[in-house]
């Protein structure tokens, strides 16, 4: 499985074929391979992408090791992707190459956190509902959560207010509309999850 690691930059529109599109712009830039796994090494085989360098004094001594080991400069996120058809060495650059236009790949992101919500917006619930014949401020409330003396319990997983987003999700089949090679930004159909600034995982077959 092939991959990139990349930051979401933001959002714009493009016309593909006559057809205008909206699109999300990913930058992979300075994706590099930090080590190589192997099966008789490590029991699978593997290839670890390390992207976006950070001070040396935030790296402790272990990771330092292993970044100095590869010849990589210390980087924030590492990311493994196995079975990758590879022939680079550690140290070496990844970029846009790997992929094509027209590719369907998988995007991982984790969502905007939502801070604790109520069952409306967390859960799509409908309220209440009428205001009259004795209804007061029950619009948006939850109504009954339990089932009498049996099971005497609030039930594991009942839906009900709490921390929303910050969830990772992986959205597959997204399209890559365009490749910008020599900006190392790749263009995918519609929407991804996270906030621009925040880490995307792409992944291929």
């Amino acid at each position: 499985m092939k991959g990139l690691i990349g930051k979401k930059a933001g959002m714009t529109s493009v016309f593909i074929d006559g057809k205008h599109m909206g699109v999300t712009v990913i930058d992979v830039t300075g994706n590099q391979v930090s080590q190589l796994k192997t099966e008789e090494k490590d029991g699978y085989t593997a290839v670890q992408l390390a992207y976006d360098e950070k001070r040396e004094k935030s790296v402790n001594a272990a990771e330092a090791g292993h970044f100095k080991r590869a010849g990589v400069a210390p980087k924030r996120k590492l990311v493994e992707f196995r079975d990758f058809d590879f022939e680079k060495k550690e140290g070496e650059t990844v970029g846009t190459e790997i992929f094509a236009e027209g590719e369907k790949i998988s995007v991982i992101g984790i969502s905007k956190g939502k801070g604790f919500q109520g069952v409306v917006k967390r859960h799509g619930f409908s309220g209440v509902g009428m205001a009259t014949h004795g209804q007061h401020d029950r619009q948006r409330a939850p109504g009954s959560i339990g089932a009498s003396s049996d099971p005497s319990r609030v039930l594991k997983g009942m839906r009900m207010a709490g921390r929303m987003g910050g969830d990772r999700i992986k959205t597959l089949n997204v399209k890559i509309v365009k490749i910008l090679a020599e900006e190392n930004l790749v263009l995918v159909n519609g929407s991804v999850p996270g906030a621009i600034g925040s880490y995307i995982v792409l992944e291929g077959r």
